[in-house]
């Protein structure tokens, strides 16, 4: 199973910045060491052009070069940087190379990505460029001037904060539904709608949390019919992660994964897994939870590796 990563382009943030970033470098040594069947791959820059699919050519430029508004800069809430605006791009890159290898092979991932926040014209919440939206047009493109086909994508992102990056980007696009299971009363404090739109409560549990999830995925199943899940596996969800507000013991976070990947592995649709946020009081927690995750993701490739022996 192949995992793309962006971890050795790290960012310069200033001492005391509150973003986790040695979770990405920590999560591929995990990886390495513990589950061999999961490949590391360096992941690519995504080109320009790639990221016109969704961004605007003067947000793009601004990111290059280091020249947007201030305003912008510190809503994305990283300081400019070369290696800012490369990590960004590998970031993309990784989910999008990891889609074109789903497409074969059933499963693979991106070990950061996931960056919902970002709009067409300007980041947010620690994203820069939108991957997931990215990723869902080009795989689209490729598919009809490939195959003369069209793609629907479902966007299952179950990262605790409400995607509201890429609710507007699809918001009148009927080839990609777009679900979000979060905290209600979480960041962003201003959602956009999603296809649908799921607010937990503050302290929620494993079996509502559940329960809620299961209803939501039978929903997606009775409006949509997608060729391609781009699952959004925020570890932020726990219980132990300081910006999340829910509380789904580790136990409760492996059964999400396997609801999900279970859900598209029935269908035989093809996922595509990014890691989306995790904030643990201990980071090692929030590995632990990305650890599980990418478990049950190995698990479900091995399925999709015996269907083609």
């Amino acid at each position: 199973m192949h995992a793309y990563y962006a971890d050795h382009f790290v960012l310069p943030l200033p001492e005391g910045h509150r973003f986790p970033m040695r979770k990405y470098s920590r999560l591929r040594d995990r990886l390495t060491q513990e589950l061999p069947g999961v490949r590391m791959r360096e992941a690519p820059a995504a080109s320009d052009g790639e990221l016109a699919l969704v961004h605007t050519p003067a947000y793009i430029q601004g990111v290059a070069t280091g020249s947007l508004d201030p305003t912008i800069q510190r809503e994305i809430g990283f300081p400019w940087s070369p290696a800012m605006a490369e990590r960004a791009r590998r970031s993309v890159g990784a989910s999008v190379t990891a889609a074109r290898d789903a497409l074969v092979q059933g499963v693979a991932g991106n070990l950061a990505g996931g960056t919902h926040h970002a709009y067409a014209d300007k980041g947010g919440g620690f994203c820069v460029f939108n991957d997931i939206a990215v990723t869902a047009r080009l795989m689209q493109a490729e598919a009809w001037r490939q195959q003369r086909l069209p793609m629907n994508v479902a966007v299952i992102d179950l990262d605790v904060h409400q995607g509201n990056g890429t609710a507007a980007i699809f918001a009148r696009d009927p080839s990609v539904f777009t679900l979000s299971v979060h905290g209600e009363k979480n960041f962003p404090f201003r959602k956009e709608p999603s296809d649908l739109d799921v607010g937990l409560p503050d302290g929620c549990t494993d079996e509502p949390y559940l329960e809620a999830l299961h209803q939501a995925l039978q929903t997606l199943q009775d409006r949509f019919d997608p060729h391609l899940v781009i699952y959004l596996a925020g570890a932020d969800p726990h219980e132990g992660d300081r910006l999340g507000r829910l509380k789904l013991t580790a136990d409760g976070m492996q059964a999400r994964d396997r609801v999900v990947m279970d859900w598209a592995w029935q269908r035989r649709v093809p996922v595509v897994l990014c890691m989306g946020g995790g904030y643990g009081h201990d980071i090692e927690t929030t590995v632990q939870v990305q650890m599980q995750t990418w478990q049950v993701a190995l698990d479900y490739w091995q399925r999709w590796h015996n269907l083609r022996r």
